[in-house]
């Protein structure tokens, strides 16, 4: 299944990688209540010369369908990755990997971070979403696509509040 997810920061592409790639950040949003609990973060390098972000965290499974919940249990082990190259001609692109423990589900993708024409960074997720369960892999996949896409809206909101703050 094909997820897109646009997120949009009122700050220019430089102020917003840097926010991505500061570890403080990504401990803060991984510790509020609408993104899950993070259990562990880990930053390394820097918007100039590239970074990665990993980041795994437990859901509860109200975020999904009831008739797949038997399928995932209490919670979901929700771990992502993200590795960003340098930033050329004032953008980032990146690749993204989410997996589900515990469950056969997996997001692999795109990142890019672009300028928008009001001076803010449009965020943007592309990839699919694909599940090794014979039988129910579309109702898996859906299920998994809507809880990704809850969380990167959460994170959406904690880069916004985050920006804000600064």
């Amino acid at each position: 299944m094909h997820l897109t997810v646009e997120q949009t920061y009122p700050a220019d592409v430089s102020v917003v990688a840097a926010m991505l790639s500061d570890a403080e950040f990504v401990r803060w949003r991984g510790r509020r209540q609408d993104a899950g609990a993070a259990s562990q973060v880990d930053v390394s390098g820097d918007p100039a010369s590239g970074f990665t972000v990993s980041l795994r965290r437990t859901l509860p499974t109200d975020l999904i369908p009831g008739q797949v919940r038997q399928l995932v249990g209490d919670h979901l082990e929700v771990r992502q990755a993200e590795a960003w190259e340098p930033a050329r001609e004032g953008r980032h692109v990146g690749t993204v990997a989410v997996e589900i423990a515990g469950a056969p589900v997996r997001m692999t993708g795109s990142l890019r971070l672009e300028p928008t024409a009001d001076g803010g960074t449009r965020q943007v997720y592309d990839g699919e979403v694909r599940a090794g369960i014979p039988l129910f892999a579309a109702t898996v996949e859906e299920a998994a696509a809507g809880a990704v896409r809850r969380t990167l809206e959460a994170e959406e909101r904690a880069g916004r509040e985050w920006l804000t703050r600064s």
